[in-house]
């Protein structure tokens, strides 16, 4: 996998950058992705390359969603960059960025992901 030039992007909320990866029936580390589960249900494989904060968390006050001093704080993502995700596609919003196929994808809509270190 070639790492695209993303730096310019940033990911917002609880949402993912993923890179497609090729259909694959079988996960590098052995998960087997039934033919007709793929083809019903319309499942994506790819590399997740940038995630977003996650989500914000309100503070004490309604002031904390106004403009200020206050940084916003954010529950973070389980997923994270390197990992290989496996998504419905019908959550994701494909886009095409310096010529390069990508998706954004809320972190609801990944079913699970492989993760080479825990």
């Amino acid at each position: 996998m070639q790492k695209p030039n993303i730096d310019n992007l940033i990911v917002i909320g609880d949402r993912v950058l993923i890179q497609p990866g090729a259909a694959v029936k079988k996960t590098k580390g052995g998960l087997l992705l039934p033919a007709g589960y793929q083809e019903k249900e319309e499942i994506q494989t790819g590399y997740i390359l940038k995630c977003g904060p996650g989500y914000p968390l309100p503070g004490e006050a309604d002031d904390d969603w106004r403009p200020g001093d206050r940084e916003p704080r954010y529950l973070p993502l389980q997923v994270r960059p390197g990992d290989m995700a496996i998504f419905l596609l019908k959550n994701a919003v494909e886009i095409k960025y310096n010529g390069e196929k990508f998706f954004i994808v809320p972190q609801s809509g990944i079913l699970m992901v492989e993760r080479d270190e825990f």
